[in-house]
């Protein structure tokens, strides 16, 4: 068996073990607890079949490229030593990942949906539109910023705890004069925000400039930035809720 084969069947079944649980979970509540027999069981193997070897494909695909790019990417800004360009792009990388996101597309949409039926907008599809393209806009933007405050943390070694506590600390000032409409939509935006692509990339951001900065640290100033960029949204939508209200 030649190496390559070799490494390819040690992907997936480090895949298939990692599906394992949740196919048991599911398998021993459908057996043992409902009782019912499971309807189209070939079609759902056959799916269960494409997501391992799409799980498997995307893992891989992250080890060859995105995380060796967003740390030569990193490597690439210190060594042209210049803030603005090691921001800028930071806070693109940031938008750039968010904005397509399709779990944040779908829970605009839906947010939008929910909003128009409650009053808080106007109803028609014009108005669900606009709302749910500035909401999705509004979290890329407070992502990017996010990336800006992350990499700056990196940057001059700030402690990790301070931003994160003020930053809650802010959160809650907020929440409490935003509308109660907005107050659930915000709070979710801080997890769709954090993606399949968005996450290797960031972390692979962080740990690079945490490298090559001489005097820091890699396990404790290069991961964080996901924290920041679950956090922002939080903040920026509740802003968006009291702006859209007023």
């Amino acid at each position: 068996m030649s190496a390559s084969l070799r490494g390819v069947l040690s992907l997936f079944s480090e895949t298939l073990r990692d599906l394992a649980p949740i196919l048991l979970i599911i398998t021993f509540f459908q057996v043992a607890v409902l009782r019912q027999p499971v309807d189209n069981l070939a079609e759902i193997a056959i799916g269960f079949v494409f997501v391992l070897l799409g799980l498997g494909i995307f893992i891989r695909g992250l080890e060859m490229a995105l995380f060796p790019l967003g740390e030569t990417l990193a490597n690439a800004f210190v060594r042209k030593g210049s803030l603005f360009w090691l921001l800028l792009f930071a806070f693109g990388l940031g938008f750039g990942t968010t904005v397509a996101e399709p779990a944040l597309i779908a829970v605009s949409e839906e947010a939008a949906k929910v909003m128009s039926g409650a009053g808080f907008i106007e109803a028609g599809a014009a108005s669900e539109s606009g709302t749910a393209k500035a909401l999705r806009y509004t979290v890329a933007v407070s992502v990017g910023s996010s990336l800006v405050l992350g990499v700056l943390r990196i940057l001059k070694g700030w402690p990790i705890q301070w931003l994160i506590i003020s930053g809650y600390m802010i959160v809650v000032a907020i929440t409490s004069i935003a509308p109660v409409e907005i107050v659930g939509i915000a709070y979710d935006s801080g997890g769709v925000t954090t993606s399949t692509i968005t996450v290797p990339l960031v972390t692979a951001l962080g740990v690079g400039l945490a490298t090559v900065i001489k005097g820091r640290n890699p396990m404790i100033d290069g991961f964080g930035l996901i924290a920041f960029a679950s956090l922002f949204p939080i903040i920026f939508v509740l802003l968006f809720g009291v702006v859209i209200s007023a």
